[in-house]
């Protein structure tokens, strides 16, 4: 079974989540970022989903993260929970 180490931001509105990436991208801390502004859970921990089972995630996200190429910030990308900013930081597959 695949599995990636995945990490996200969530938000409600599509304007904040790109302004959020064009900082990210311009070098600001996607922890401290993930921290100040996703209203997902993970926000405690940077961001930081860890490793995610193929199928464990709401579909949109799950498609772009066991296909879209890995260490690029994708989004926003858009699920009945808001908008997400999500990067995979690597695919593998698991033993288990």
């Amino acid at each position: 079974m695949q599995t990636a180490i995945v990490r996200h931001i969530l938000v409600k509105d599509k304007d904040l989540a790109e302004q959020l990436k064009k900082r990210i991208q311009s070098g600001a801390d996607f922890a401290k970022v993930a921290k100040q502004y996703s209203t997902c859970n993970s926000a405690k921990r940077g961001g930081e989903l860890g490793e995610v089972k193929k199928g464990q995630l709401v579909s949109v996200i799950d498609k772009l993260v066991f296909t879209a190429a890995e260490r690029i910030l994708h989004g926003p990308i858009k699920s009945q929970f808001g908008f997400h900013l999500v990067e995979v930081k690597f695919r593998m597959d698991s033993l288990r």
